[in-house]
């Protein structure tokens, strides 16, 4: 990935953040914003029905999200903001689980398999990764339970500013915050850029990639 492409899926994220915080203000009743609000959540159900049951599976959650947008169209899929907060606490679900999957025995974890695509690993890094994957794992079970918790009990502009604005940064100071305190901790590790942790998630994973492999002593 170039640095160019990754700027413009930075600049992609912020603006797809800010038009929905604006979209749920202003227009959260409108037939079409319900469908581009709930798209991600959508295309990444397809892509992980797609990688678990192949074309029938990312077939059938094709057609059950044209369904659900035919529904939601014609008015007659309940409250637009329940649905957002489906979006948001589905995604930050299915990301949790992704990471938390990996933290098995005799798996390598997902930070790991990232790691893995830039340097080998040492014993040390790959213990230090899971550890970080656990993080991960954490922080977005923690989101699910802050937005479920927020919608309840609190105005729903307040649940909008959480989940468009809020949780991204908080996303985004995680991320930074680990690569910056990652060789304060462990000065010893392998040096890498952040664009290089970037393309490692990008890239597309090798058949051993989730593998407990023998870490390199290097």
């Amino acid at each position: 990935m170039s640095r160019w492409r990754l700027a413009l899926l930075l600049l992609g994220g912020v603006a797809y953040s800010a038009a929905s915080y604006w979209m749920m203000l202003f227009h959260p009743s409108a037939p079409w914003a319900v469908p581009v609000l709930l798209v991600p959540l959508w295309l990444t159900g397809i892509g992980l029905a797609a990688s678990r049951f192949g074309r029938w599976g990312a077939g059938a959650m094709a057609a059950a999200g044209l369904a659900f947008f035919i529904l939601v169209w014609r008015g007659e899929a309940g409250d637009p903001q329940w649905l957002y907060m489906l979006q948001h606490v589905g995604i930050n679900a299915l990301l949790g689980a992704w990471f938390g999957s990996t933290l098995r025995p005799g798996q390598l974890s997902l930070i790991g398999q990232f790691a893995q695509r830039v340097h080998p690993l040492t014993p040390d890094h790959a213990a230090y990764a899971a550890n970080v994957t656990r993080i991960w794992t954490g922080y977005f079970a923690a989101v699910v339970l802050l937005s479920a918790l927020i919608y309840a009990f609190r105005p729903f502009a307040q649940w909008s500013l959480f989940s468009n604005v809020i949780s991204p940064i908080g996303c985004a100071t995680l991320f930074i915050g680990e690569f910056l305190l990652r060789y304060r901790i462990h000065p010893e590790f392998e040096r890498t850029r952040l664009i290089d942790a970037v393309r490692a998630f990008y890239a597309h994973p090798g058949p051993d990639s989730g593998r407990a492999a023998a870490p390199s002593q290097q």
